[in-house]
């Protein structure tokens, strides 16, 4: 939830990311792998920068170009989710082809768009270009599942569908025996979310705002990240 969060809030500072998630500044968020290639490649302007990536896509959509006002697609969305339900606009977008250069890593979960239902529910569609079905692809359904909640928290709905279309799906070479432990495993019952209701914004969420109930998990498999 930690990565969400940072996400929203428009900050693309690693270290923000671990303050944020209670990482400590010596260990590492799943992003410094990202971070320390794009400071030793001589694109990121401190130790931490990421570059243009989601949370500038997604607040600052274009801030940085000097001709255009800087569009916040976040805010935009939720504006419109509560005048206009039903419109066929309500659609974030991370790719940006002219900040690719700028970007530690070029968007993965690369747009999603938000559906309004008649009888009060919310659903949201993602659609992912590239998915590291190990690593990635299971921090990607947790935090729609978690943003499609929080959309329908903020704006009176219902959350009903996550709908996430994976292109590219691939488990890396490295990864396939800590992939056949996972398969192993036996999981456990699905928790339930309870979020604080006195929270009516979607950037005033914090983590002390989300909370699982009932969670249980296995000890934590861990691989390399492929930069």
């Amino acid at each position: 939830m930690g990565e969400l969060l940072w996400f929203l809030s428009g900050s693309t500072d690693d270290n923000k990311l671990k303050a944020l998630s209670y990482i400590a500044p010596d260990k590492n968020s799943i992003w410094s792998a990202n971070a320390e290639d794009f400071l030793t490649k001589g694109k990121a302007s401190y130790k931490g920068d990421l570059g243009r990536i989601y949370g500038f896509q997604w607040r600052s959509w274009n801030g940085a170009t000097g001709y255009i006002q800087p569009i916040d697609q976040i805010t935009q969305l939720v504006k419109r989710l509560r005048e206009d339900p039903f419109s066929r606009y309500h659609l974030v977008t991370a790719w940006n082809p002219s900040d690719i250069p700028h970007m530690a890593l070029p968007a993965c979960h690369v747009m999603f768009q938000v559906f309004c239902h008649v009888d009060g529910g919310l659903s949201l569609s993602m659609i992912q270009r590239s998915c590291d079905t190990f690593l990635g692809v299971p921090y990607n359904i947790a935090s729609y599942a978690l943003l499609t909640h929080m959309l329908a928290h903020v704006t009176g709905r219902e959350a009903r569908e996550l709908i996430i279309t994976f292109q590219d799906v691939h488990i890396y070479e490295e990864h396939f025996d800590v992939v056949m432990q996972q398969i192993r495993r036996r999981p456990f019952k699905l928790p339930s979310l309870q979020l604080n209701h006195e929270v009516k914004e979607l950037t005033d969420f914090t983590m002390k705002d989300i909370v699982l109930i009932g969670y249980e998990h296995h000890e934590a498999l861990k691989a390399k990240m492929i930069v």
